[in-house]
């Protein structure tokens, strides 16, 4: 059989890269200025307090150097011509017919509504720098859960002395340039606190969708789940392709109390243009647990290292995540865990493919610290190239201070085998059929933990198409 290196297509973004028209927005000049930071905290209405941590971070921001010596370059990422909040002129609705009709469009293309409907206690819609929609089933507020945006809690007496507490203590503004960026032009994101006890029986969902072009999105998510408490929360991300830098630095802080259990699914989609530098980051009390579900398949560049500090004795972390990079597309991410309880425990599991020149970078940190008595932390990083101008890599890091502790990492990277192609082939498969099997058979691991309209999504998202000979 005569052998030539195989063809992967694209993965198809049809249903994302359309925009709308930003007609008659509210838009502020680009760049970054006391001036830029004062009319958001302005237009929010925010205490004082508020505006102090904005200028502050502002402040640092300009203080600290771009990092040039971590991860895939930057360089192409000008704050000088990004605006940092562009609104649409619309009144956040609680029903999707107060929704404008081209915004509600594109969340109805993207099947925000329907799944809201199907299968989901609540939904939060930001569009740019707002949230244009929020909602919650009446049952669930009925149980004493909040959810809502963090702009509302501030107005609200008794949540916001809450997000005063919370706001800004788990990611700190000097963890890095680009985080003190974000806390200096926050805007939009979630509030939400699950009293001790209660238990949802659906998820929750907020969906981000960037369509303004050279702009960047800088949501912020907060939630707090009290002892005993139950919850799923879903963060869906997209955008359509420019031709232009965009920028998202959200920021993620999660709380979670002694009993609790918190699962975070993310499924991000940003097109070819973005540049990801989100920073997520959770703190697990005693016999609390955490979950990851992660899936990267757009952007440009990505920095992306959800963390995990289990605090609390006989706390527990899973993670599991898979990436997609393709032709332009440089993603670093990864996870990092730091047990610091004793018997406390933590699983790291993750998928790669890279196709067309595509890199992936996954990087691993474990740190145990000195009172972790019998900690264990397993980690495990699967690659799969489909060309041969393709690279990943795994960076594994790994800080051990109790000398009870079990650490473990373990890292494959491989591409399709003709053996593998030409036993499917025996069994009846076409060529294509059987390059098909094999990467839906990669990926499903992560898949099967998704909500069902995240897997279809994920799988859509993966779905290649194959030509050529085995290569």
């Amino acid at each position: 059989m005569t052998k030539e290196r195989t063809q992967v297509a694209d993965v198809d973004r049809s249903l994302y890269d359309f925009t709308k028209s930003e007609e008659g927005y509210e838009r502020y000049a680009d760049g970054l200025t006391p001036d830029i930071v004062r009319a958001i905290s302005a237009k929010k209405d925010e205490p004082q307090w508020m505006l102090d941590l904005r200028l502050k971070a502002l402040d640092e921001y300009h203080r600290r150097p771009m990092a040039t010596n971590w991860g895939p370059s930057i360089a192409g990422l000008d704050l000088d011509h990004i605006s940092t909040y562009v609104s649409p002129k619309t009144k956040q609705a609680s029903s999707w017919d107060d929704v404008p009709a081209d915004i509600k469009d594109t969340f109805e293309r993207l099947g925000i509504p329907e799944a809201e409907r199907e299968s989901l206690a609540g939904v939060g819609a930001q569009y740019d720098s707002e949230i244009v929609y929020h909602n919650m089933r009446e049952e669930v507020a009925k149980q004493g859960v909040v959810y809502t945006t963090i702009e509302d809690a501030l107005h609200d007496s008794k949540w916001e002395p809450v997000v005063h507490e919370y706001f800004g203590t788990l990611i700190p503004m000097t963890d890095h340039k680009f985080a003190a960026l974000h806390y200096a032009v926050w805007s939009g994101g979630s509030f939400v606190y699950v009293p001790e006890g209660v238990s949802l029986d659906y998820p929750l969902q907020s969906y981000f969708r960037l369509n303004a072009q050279g702009a960047g999105q800088f949501e912020h998510t907060l939630i707090i789940v009290e002892p005993g408490a139950n919850l799923h929360f879903i963060e869906g991300c997209s955008a359509p392709k420019y031709y232009e830098a965009n920028l998202h630095a959200g920021a993620v802080e999660l709380f979670v109390k002694d009993g609790a259990r918190l699962r975070y699914s993310t499924i991000e989609n940003w097109s070819k243009n973005m540049y990801n530098l989100n920073t997520k980051r959770a703190t697990v009390g005693a016999d609390a647990k955490m979950e990851w579900v992660s899936g990267s398949f757009g952007s440009h560049v990505s920095y992306l290292y959800p963390t995990t500090i289990l605090a609390g004795d006989r706390s527990s972390c899973e993670f599991t995540g898979i990436t997609f990079s393709g032709a332009t597309q440089d993603l670093d991410t990864g996870c990092k865990v730091i047990l610091n309880g004793r018997d406390t425990t933590a699983s790291v599991s993750t998928k790669s493919i890279s196709k067309d020149g595509g890199i992936n970078t996954f990087r691993s940190s474990v740190v145990v610290g000195r009172h972790a008595d019998n900690a264990r932390c397993t980690v495990s990083c699967q690659s799969l190239m489909l060309d041969n101008i393709s690279r990943s890599d795994t960076i594994p890091a790994m800080d051990v201070r109790n000398p009870t502790a079990s650490v473990g990492h373990e890292a494959t990277i491989g591409r399709i085998s003709d053996d593998t192609i030409l036993y499917l082939m025996s069994r009846g498969c076409s060529e294509q059929e059987a390059r098909t099997l094999v990467v839906n058979g990669f990926a499903n691991p992560v898949s099967k933990e998704l909500p069902m309209e995240y897997a279809v999504e994920m799988n859509n998202l993966i779905k290649l198409e194959m030509e050529g000979a085995i290569g």
